[in-house]
């Protein structure tokens, strides 16, 4: 547990996190206190080049202090190909953005995303479109927590 003083030593402001897939990236943010996560979209993937400005323009509103990226780790704590291409993804929104960039473990952020979502009733059709965003927010919720 942290200490008040620890608390205060935070950075403050919006926190951006990142469900980045091959075909969508879903997107959450903070509250500017770091209490709360909401989701905000999930974009569809084109090409790496159009996918920095789409989500330039859906960031930079925010004027978050940093992105938190959720990283599929295997098992044993190491890097698969995916997460390497994610990490490689990220540090090219990181110098887009000019905004530091975090790694927090999602496993089974989409399956508790998709659980959630089933048992709200949300029909299959609904649930393509709001997974990623809300496994975003789970990320973001779960990090949010562990600060505390």
């Amino acid at each position: 547990m942290k200490t008040p003083a620890e608390k205060q030593n935070r950075t403050s402001g919006r926190i951006i996190s990142l469900d980045i897939g091959t075909k969508t990236i879903g997107v959450a943010v903070s509250d500017e206190l770091g209490i709360t996560a909401n989701g905000v979209c999930t974009i569809s993937r084109e090409n790496e080049k159009k996918d920095l400005v789409r989500l330039r323009d859906i960031i930079e509103p925010y004027s978050p202090c940093e992105i938190l990226v959720g990283i599929p780790y295997n098992q044993d704590g190491s890097l698969g190909n995916r997460a390497k291409n994610i990490r490689k993804f990220s540090e090219r929104i990181r110098d887009s953005l000019g905004l530091s960039v975090k790694y927090w473990d999602e496993s089974f952020s989409t399956r508790t995303a998709e659980q959630t979502l089933i048992e709200a009733g949300t029909g299959r059709k609904k649930r393509k479109t709001v997974i990623d965003k809300m496994a975003a927010t789970i990320i973001l919720e779960e990090y949010l927590l562990s600060r505390y």
